[in-house]
C-alpha cells in the first residue's frame, strides 16, 4: 500500500514498531503487552491486535503536531514576506534569487525526514519555518500583484481540507486500492508536467498553459487543485493506518510532516489558480 506523497507509505510503520520494540526489548525496559487486551483499531478486516508495550500513536496526537508545525509555518512566513520588496508595475512575478536556498534546504529537511521519520519531531518543525519562508515570499509576490489574493487563498485551503476531513471521516469516498492507484498516476503525471517546465525554465521558456492565465490554463490549475485535495485522503488514511498498526509514538509527527506537505501544495496550487483567474 502506497501512497502519492513520499512521506506517506504506511510499511513504515510496521517497520518503526519492530524497530522500537526490538531497542526496549534490547535495553531490558520493554513491557510485554498482556495477552487478553487487545488494539481498538484494528485494520480494516483484520482481527484485533494485542496493545503494543509502549506508547503508541494517535489521532489527537497527530492533530496537536500538525497545528505546531502549522504554527511554525505561519512564523517562517512572516519573515519570507517581510523580505520581498515591492515589484514595478506591470511586471511579471519573478522569484527573487534568495528564494532557492531556503527552497534547497527544505528539500534536504524533508528526504532526511522520509529516511529517518524518528527525527520528524524535529525536523518537521525545521521543515515547517524553512518552507514558511518561502511561502511566506511567494504569497507577498503574488499580493502586491493582486490585492487580497493571499486571503482568498488561505481560506480556500482551509475550506478543501475541512470538505476532504468530512468525505473521509463519513466514508462518502471511501480510499480504495483502485483510487489509491488513480491518485498516484495523476499525481505522478502532474509532477512529470512541472519537472518539464523545470527544465524549460533553464533555458528561458516555459509551459504557457501554466502561466498564461488562458482558458487552458485555468483549467489545468482547478485538475491540479483537485488531485491535490484528494492526496489529503489518502494523507487521512495514512494517519489511521498509523493509529491501527500502533505505530510508535513520535510517529505523530511524521505523519503531521506529510499532511503539512499536502497543505502547503495545495496552498500553492490555489494561488497559482486564483492568479490565473485575476489574469
Amino acid at each position: 500500500m502506497r501512497t502519492s506523497n513520499p512521506a506517506l507509505k504506511p510499511d513504515v510503520f510496521d517497520r518503526e514498531a519492530a524497530r522500537v520494540a526490538a531497542g526496549l526489548q534490547q535495553s531490558g525496559t520493554y513491557v510485554p503487552p498482556a495477552a487478553d487486551v487487545v488494539s481498538p483499531w484494528p485494520p480494516p478486516g483484520a482481527p484485533p491486535r494485542p496493545v503494543v508495550g509502549y506508547a503508541a500513536m494517535t489521532t489527537g496526537g497527530v492533530a496537536t503536531a500538525c497545528g505546531v508545525l502549522l504554527a511554525l509555518l505561519l512564523v517562517g512566513g512572516v519573515f519570507g514576506w517581510m523580505q520581498v520588496e515591492p515589484l514595478p508595475d506591470g511586471t511579471r512575478i519573478e522569484f527573487p534569487g534568495w528564494l532557492f536556498l531556503p527552497l534547497i534546504a527544505a528539500l534536504g529537511v524533508a528526504i532526511l525526514t522520509v529516511f529517518k521519520p524518528a527525527w520528524a519531531r524535529i525536523t518537521g518543525p525545521v521543515y515547517a519555518i524553512i518552507e514558511g519562508v518561502v511561502l511566506g515570499a511567494i504569497s507577498h509576490l503574488y499580493e502586491l500583484r493582486w490585492d487580497g489574493i493571499v486571503l482568498q487563498a488561505v481560506g480556500l485551503t482551509i475550506g478543501v481540507f475541512a470538505v476532504m476531513l468530512f468525505i473521509y471521516s463519513t466514508r462518502i469516498i471511501r480510499v480504495t486500492n483502485r483510487l489509491r492507484v488513480g491518485i498516484i498516476a495523476a499525481t505522478g503525471a502532474v509532477l512529470l508536467v512541472y519537472m518539464v517546465n523545470l527544465v524549460l525554465n533553464l533555458f528561458g521558456a516555459d509551459l504557457p498553459f501554466i502561466h498564461d492565465g488562458g482558458a487552458f490554463s485555468i483549467l489545468f490549475s482547478l485538475v491540479v487543485v483537485g488531485i491535490a485535495a484528494f492526496n489529503l485522503l489518502l494523507d487521512f488514511d495514512f494517519v489511521e493506518q498509523g493509529v491501527a498498526r500502533q505505530a510508535p509514538k513520535y510517529m505523530e509527527w511524521y505523519g503531521a510532516f506529510g499532511l503539512l506537505i499536502t497543505l502547503v501544495w495545495l496552498y500553492l496550487e490555489l494561488l497559482r489558480l486564483l492568479g490565473n483567474l485575476r489574469r
